[in-house]
This record gives C-alpha cells, structure tokens and sequence, in this order.
C-alpha cells in the first residue's frame, strides 16, 4: 500500500507519526466543506515485481505536487500488505487498513 502523511517524517523509524493526510474539499453546491473522512492520502496498493521494483504512474484529483493540496515536503509510505480499504473487519482496519509494517519511506521533493 502506498500513502502520504501529513508531515515530513524522514524516515520510518519516526515513533510518533503525524496522521495520514486529509483536506477539506468545497462542493460546487455548497458553501461549507465537506471534509472526507477517508484517507486522502491513501493512493492505492501497488505490486513489485520479483526483482522488488514497483513501476507506477498515479494521478489524482485531489493531491497535487502544488497549490493547496500540495504532497511536497510530506511523507510518502510504502506499507508491507495490501490495503483492506477498512472492511477488515477490527479497528486496526479503519486506522490503517491493516497494511503491516512500513517497507520504505521518504520525504517527496522536486529534483532540481
């Protein structure tokens, strides 16, 4: 599972995590926020090969690498299992979708 927080934690040793990222989204039809509990963050289970290497390509409406929503200067995470989507059926479900232990993690940044 790979997935953003909302600070920068450097590295995966961090013991107090900042929770996973998650914004307020205005509605066209409304003059209040809605705020999305789910996990804004969360984009999606991904598989690596044998070698070990995953090859993804991801594009989201609401995160972006600027603006308001920007990921720039958080935590991206990559999880050892699969993302049960909170239908697991316990409360480690709904927190983190039962995804085990942190495999890798770094602060995203643009290359200059």
């Amino acid at each position: 599972m790979l997935h953003v927080h909302d600070g920068g934690e450097p590295t995966c040793e961090t013991a107090e995590w900042s929770p996973y990222l998650c914004f307020c989204i205005y509605l066209h039809s409304s003059n209040f926020p809605k705020c999305w509990k789910g996990h804004v963050g969360d984009l999606g289970n991904v598989t690596a090969g044998k070698d070990g290497v995953a090859n993804v390509s991801i594009e989201d409406r609401v995160i972006s690498l600027s603006g308001d929503h920007s990921v720039i200067g958080r935590t991206m995470v990559v999880h050892e299992k699969e993302d049960d989507l909170g239908k697991g059926g316990n409360d480690e479900s709904t927190k983190t979708g039962n995804a085990g232990s942190r495999l890798a993690c770094g602060v995203i940044g643009i290359a200059q």
